[in-house]
């Protein structure tokens, strides 16, 4: 089933551009252009997703958030031209899980889509057993030979990348990328650097391998010892 997107953007051409990347992305998306018609969609239908403007002819996103998270359980993103440090700070405060100020990037509004969405899927008992390792999606946890590792929310976030990309090749900037958009946190070249080390060194042993580097590219889950 397609995620439901309800986008409330009073800009016809915007709201006419992000619908079509988003559906062309397998979203389910409905434009609205004013406060009072949003409204009424949250109370009609099942959304999993909100996309608002704060500055809507008729009324302030800033509401609109706080009316979506008294009725619904699913996540807003805003998107608005209010930049500053207060405005961002009140988005959150109204119950925002992400805030993307004009102008944006496509891609980067679709990986926070991506991002918001995924944080707010429960996985019911979604256990993945790879070599000697079990991770549970649900709980967020590792197990190794039947030992819990401990792992920052950083490798947590990585494993989680390999494990919904088994065999592919990712590069260090498809990485970085997705790992910026989780949170908003900046993380560079040489911080993954590290991070893939560490992550490797928990996870690998004499017989399972479970990354394999591409130097100067990126890195594979190979899943287990890697015979090529």
């Amino acid at each position: 089933m397609r995620p439901k997107v309800l986008l409330i953007e009073d800009d016809e051409m915007l709201n006419a551009g992000i619908c079509y990347h988003l559906q062309n992305c397998d979203y389910e998306v409905k434009p609205m252009f004013t406060y009072s018609e949003a409204k009424t969609e949250v109370l009609n239908n099942n959304w999993q997703l909100f996309i608002v403007d704060i500055n809507l002819p008729d009324g302030n996103g800033i509401e609109l958030c706080k009316f979506i998270n008294k009725h619904t359980s699913s996540p807003v993103i805003f998107l608005t031209a209010n930049d500053l440090e207060e405005n961002i700070l009140e988005g959150f405060d109204a119950g925002a899980s992400d805030y993307i100020t004009k102008p944006f990037s496509i891609p980067v509004l679709l990986r926070r889509v991506r991002a918001v969405l995924k944080r707010n899927t429960v996985i019911p008992n979604s256990i993945i057993r790879c070599g000697n390792l079990m991770i549970d999606l649900a709980k967020g946890q590792v197990e190794k030979s039947g030992e819990t590792l401990r792992l920052t929310q950083n490798e947590w976030k990585l494993i989680s990348l390999f494990i919904d990309n088994p065999g592919q090749l990712l590069t260090r900037n498809q990485i970085l990328q997705i790992l910026w958009d989780s949170d908003g946190n900046f993380v560079s070249a040489h911080t993954l650097t590290t991070l893939v080390s560490r992550l490797r060194s928990k996870l690998s042993d004499t017989e399972y391998q479970y990354i394999k580097t591409y130097y100067g590219i990126g890195y594979r889950w190979v899943g287990e010892k890697d015979d090529e």
